[in-house]
């Protein structure tokens, strides 16, 4: 199995890969975030469903050796993965908690559960102890709306207020008996902030005949940067206060450049790319606009696209580790974002919400963002994404 670092990686990419074709415009969301909820949806999975699901942490060259083993140890191989799964969330949240407080930086989980609906213990007591996530009893059948309402609550909560209503009106019914959310919140200060006199109005170019005015922030200082000689584009490493923390932008030479270079580079290159031996220190000259972009996906179609749709199956899907009775699948699975990036630093939020019905060079370097381009926000130890998204439209 991959590190959780790489398969967060793996996943936001290809997760990125299929939202892009949906959407021509900015695209953003939190890979970590949905991850952690699949995670928390693997404890409870078992079978076709929990190997289609396992797949999202593992990368095909995992997947290919796996299929290659002898099938008497496909079980215990099986077992032994999953729970490798679990542990290395376990570690990450547990990292993540003890983070300097130089900036906020939140992940946090809970379960909203129908009071009167058995779930088994053993698949409470593992999503706490993993995923330090609690269940809440809430009343379903009698107050649906009003228990969707307190789970919005309690995203707000979670997300500084920048996440509201992430579950829309009507999204949960009487037959709704658990809902799993996440949410991800990170606000922090650039290690050398941008100074607010230098910021200027620049056009932003969304392709080579249109373009919008935004407000430009400029430095010139030394940080992380590598250019890729043959895409003809170049990677900056921003830290933020400590360094813990970093927001990558991958930036092409040419304005229309980025959707043929998505095209040709994987995950693992991002990886390399992005890693510390393969990054040099240099002088840029670095023009990065000052920018916010939300979004709210409802994920289901998009997952399904990417081989998990058993979890979504009415017929198909076993969540028979959650709860003994029958019936129990995956209804809907949103994701809202939050991301406004400005002269002091970054303030970014996801929340993730599934729920479940039972059916019956020489010289400074220019990085000019003055075009489309991508960015993610990395926790540098784990080499987890936290946040992962492409701007192309202010």
């Amino acid at each position: 199995m991959d590190s959780l670092g790489a398969a967060s990686i793996h996943f936001g990419f290809d997760l990125f890969k299929e939202l892009k074709k949906r959407d021509d415009s900015n695209v953003f969301f939190s890979p970590m975030g949905i991850s952690t909820v699949i995670g928390m949806l693997l404890l409870g999975t078992r079978g076709a469903t929990a190997s289609q699901l396992q797949k999202v942490f593992c990368s095909e060259e995992d997947t290919e050796s796996s299929r290659i083993k002898a099938e008497e140890n496909e079980v215990r191989r099986h077992i032994e993965e999953t729970e490798e799964i679990h542990h290395q969330f376990q570690k990450f949240l547990t990292e993540i908690s003890k983070l300097p407080s130089d900036y906020e930086l939140n992940i946090s989980n809970r379960l909203f559960g129908e009071k009167t609906y058995l779930f088994l213990q053993k698949y409470l007591d593992y999503v706490e102890k993993y995923y330090h996530a609690s269940l809440e009893p809430v009343d379903f059948i009698n107050a649906a709306d009003e228990s969707r309402k307190k789970i919005n609550s309690w995203v707000e909560s979670q997300t500084n207020e920048e996440i509201k209503d992430l579950l829309p009106d009507g999204s949960l019914s009487s037959s709704t008996k658990l809902v799993l959310v996440n949410t991800v919140y990170f606000k922090g200060q650039w290690d050398r902030e941008f100074k607010k006199e230098n910021t200027k109005e620049e056009e932003f170019w969304m392709n080579k005949t249109t373009s919008k005015s935004v407000r430009m922030m400029t430095q010139s200082h030394s940080f992380s940067f590598t250019f890729l000689e043959d895409l003809q584009a170049k990677i900056v490493g921003i830290p933020y206060k400590n360094k813990d923390l970093s927001m990558f932008v991958l930036l092409p030479n040419d304005i229309d450049g980025l959707e043929q270079i998505i095209d040709k580079i994987s995950p693992e290159q991002l990886v390399e790319w992005t890693s510390p031996g393969h990054m040099e220190e240099r002088n840029v000259n670095l023009h990065l606009p000052r920018f916010q972009v939300e979004d709210h996906y409802d994920l289901e179609a998009v997952l399904a696209a990417m081989e998990t749709g058993d979890a979504f199956s009415e017929r198909k899907a076993d969540y028979s580790g959650m709860s003994l009775r029958s019936g129990l699948h995956a209804q809907k699975f949103l994701h809202s974002s939050f991301i406004m990036v400005t002269e002091e630093g970054t303030e970014a939020a996801a929340a993730t919400s599934i729920s479940f019905n039972v059916t019956s060079a020489p010289g400074d370097e220019n990085v000019h963002c003055d075009h489309p381009f991508l960015f993610f926000i990395k926790h540098n130890e784990s080499n987890s994404i936290l946040f992962f998204g492409r701007f192309s439209s202010p």
